[in-house]
C-alpha cells in the first residue's frame, strides 16, 4: 500500500515552504497526486448584531485575502514545477467561521493529510484548533509538521506510541506506507501502574511482529514513570533516539480514553519537536 492522494493544507504563507518541502518528499516517494489547499476567510457575522461594513473595508479585506492566496499558490508552484508527480492547486471559500469545515471535506477524499503546527503569530482567527478538528473529523491520518526545524526524511527512524487501543493500532498501520524499506521503529508502551502492564507488553510485542513482516526493524521499549505524562514520555524518547517521526493514536473513542489519549494529543500538538502522524 502507498499513499496516492496527499492533501497539504496551506493555511498561512509563513508555513507554506516547510509544508511543501514535506509534501513533495512524500509525494515523490510514492508518485502521489499532491493537492495544495488554501481557503479564503469568510467575514464573521454575529447573530443579533447588524454591522454596516463600509464597501472600501470589504474591498480591502478581499484584496488582502486574494494577495495571500496568490503568494501561497506561488510557493506551491515553485515546489511542484520540476516534479514528475501530478500536482493540483485548490482555492476555496471558507463559507464558515471555521476553516476546518472545508479542510475536512477535502480530507475525506485523500489518503494522507499534511498540516502545520498551530502558529498563534500567523494563524487567522478561523484557523484556531484546525488541526484537532481535522484529526477528529476527517477519518484520515494527519501528519502535523512542527513550526521550526528542517526535516528531509520521514519514516527512517520512527517512534510509535502503543496503548492497546483502536487509535494506537490504526496509527501504526497508517504509518506503514510512510516507512522506508529497512526502517527502524521503536514501539513504546507506557505504564503508570502494574494493572495493565502484562497486557500492554504482550500486545506491544505482537504489533512489533506485525511490523517486522513489513521489513521494519522493530524494538519494543517500556517507559514507567508515574510523574511524567505520556506525551512527555514520547517527546523525551523521541529526542533520546533521534527519530524523524512520532506515530500515535489521537484523542479517544470513549470518555476515559479521550481523557488519557486526548491529553497526550494536545500535549504533542503544542510541544512537538519532530513531525507527528496522528490517527483517530
Amino acid at each position: 500500500m502507498t499513499y496516492k492522494t496527499i492533501l497539504v493544507c496551506l493555511t498561512t504563507e509563513a508555513s507554506a515552504d516547510r509544508l511543501m518541502n514535506a509534501a513533495c518528499i512524500l509525494a515523490r516517494k510514492s508518485n502521489a497526486h499532491l493537492i495544495g489547499l488554501h481557503t479564503l476567510q469568510s467575514v464573521e457575522v454575529y447573530p443579533g448584531i447588524v454591522v454596516d461594513m463600509p464597501r472600501q473595508a470589504t474591498l480591502d479585506f478581499d484584496e488582502s485575502q486574494t494577495q495571500q492566496a496568490d503568494n501561497i499558490k506561488s510557493i506551491f508552484e515553485k515546489h511542484t514545477a520540476a516534479e514528475d508527480f501530478v500536482s493540483e492547486w485548490r482555492l476555496v471559500k471558507a463559507q464558515s467561521t471555521h476553516v476546518a469545515d472545508r479542510l475536512v471535506e477535502h480530507a475525506h477524499c485523500a489518503d494522507l493529510v499534511i498540516m502545520g503546527q498551530a502558529d498563534p503569530e500567523h494563524d487567522r482567527s478561523d484557523q484556531v484548533h484546525a488541526q484537532e478538528a481535522v484529526i477528529k473529523r476527517s477519518g484520515r491520518p494527519v501528519l502535523v509538521m512542527p513550526m521550526v526545524g528542517d526535516f528531509e526524511s520521514f519514516g527512517e527512524r520512527v517512534l510509535m506510541g502503543w496503548s492497546a487501543t483502536r487509535e494506537a493500532s490504526r496509527a501504526i498501520h497508517d504509518a506503514i506506507p510512510l516507512l522506508s524499506s529497512g526502517a527502524e521503529a521503536t514501539v513504546l508502551w507506557v505504564s503508570h501502574s502494574d494493572k495493565d502492564a502484562a497486557y500492554l507488553e504482550n500486545t506491544a510485542h505482537a504489533v512489533a511482529s506485525c511490523l517486522n513482516r513489513h521489513d521494519v526493524k522493530v524494538t519494543v521499549a517500556h517507559w514507567q514513570n508515574s510523574e511524567i505524562s505520556v506525551g512527555d514520555a514520547l517527546l523525551n524518547e523521541a529526542f533520546e533516539r533521534g527519530v524523524d517521526m512520532i506515530v500515535t493514536g489521537a484523542f479517544g473513542h470513549s470518555k476515559f480514553y479521550d481523557f488519557v489519549i486526548g491529553a497526550t494529543t494536545t500535549n504533542l500538538l503544542e510541544h512537538m519537536t519532530v513531525p507527528v502522524l496522528f490517527s483517530h
